[in-house]
């Protein structure tokens, strides 16, 4: 039996392999683990940048600023309800995930979770 391995639907640590399948004797549970780990991570892939209210949010889109956001380095304010057009999804090491231009302050970034889809 392999170590740490617990059945996923009851949790049971009585699992054991019958040929590529692992099976759970208590409530009769079979599963490949390879398998659900490989779709497990597709998808996570598949989930994408969600807005604050868990709408997916595709290049192009337009977006609303949900809350007053300070700009690092400045003394601007990007005001709730400003209007972003045309974002771009970016992988920003820092969280920052969308890159926008924004009118009268120019191109910065923004987390997702400040922003609503338009």
């Amino acid at each position: 039996m392999e170590d740490g391995l617990k059945c996923p639907k009851c949790g049971s640590e009585h699992v054991y392999q019958d040929g590529m399948l692992w099976i759970c004797p208590e409530c009769a549970h079979e599963w490949n683990p390879q398998a659900e780990g490989a779709a497990g991570a597709e998808a996570a892939a598949d989930q994408g940048v969600r807005d604050a209210n868990g709408n997916v949010l595709s290049d192009g889109d337009s977006v609303t600023v949900i809350k007053d956001l300070k700009v690092k380095g400045s003394s601007l304010v990007v005001k709730g309800g400003t209007k972003v057009k045309n974002i771009r999804l970016v992988d920003g090491a820092d969280g920052h995930n969308i890159a926008c231009k924004i009118d009268g302050i120019g191109a910065m970034n923004l987390k997702s979770e400040f922003v609503k889809k338009a």
